[in-house]
């Protein structure tokens, strides 16, 4: 299976990073394929609402930014996993700016799985993200879940967490 891991960490060494690493760990051995876009070292902006891609643009979107470089993948992947660290209730703002500008694909053609994954310093501030996640992307796009995976604290990079991720991963059908 074609997977986009979009994550939305700014920091290249934190703990959504080795979440992420974890399951790709297990998806690889799995025999998936697996992209992950930093989206935090792009240059992707907010969706203008200006209609672009629904009017003239077929598709695409009016911004040449380096979302270019994720539609195609985004077009071909048949899960797409959000990955996040929570910085105020919710994802961050980057990885929101990603997230947006599906709109342009509307339905990418090939998606019909969805995961999230989730880092934190506290446990209780993940209810934002994980609403926005089911509520609105996953019935918006008729995807399937298949799990929430969170961390706080400690947990971030312990041998349970990465270990439950890889597992994840290598599971994955």
């Amino acid at each position: 299976m074609k997977i986009l891991v979009l994550n939305g960490s700014p920091r290249s060494n934190g703990n959504t990073v080795s979440m992420v690493e974890a399951f790709v760990k297990g998806a690889t051995e799995n025999g998936h394929q697996i992209t992950v876009v930093p989206v935090c070292q792009k240059k992707i902006a907010g969706c203008l609402a200006c209609e672009y891609c629904h009017t003239k643009g077929n598709g695409g979107c009016i911004q040449q930014d380096d979302m270019r470089e994720v539609y195609p993948v985004l077009d071909a992947a048949e899960m797409i996993v959000l990955a996040s660290p929570i910085y105020y209730h919710s994802l961050s703002g980057q990885l929101q700016c990603a997230i947006n500008r599906i709109y342009a694909l509307d339905k990418p053609k090939n998606l019909r799985k969805a995961a999230l994954i989730l880092s934190s310093g506290d446990d209780n501030v993940y209810d934002g993200a994980i609403y926005e996640y089911q509520k609105s992307f996953l019935g918006y796009l008729k995807l399937e879940d298949m799990g929430i995976f969170t961390a706080f604290d400690k947990q971030n990079k312990s041998e349970e967490t990465l270990s439950q991720l890889t597992e994840f991963g290598r599971n994955l059908k």
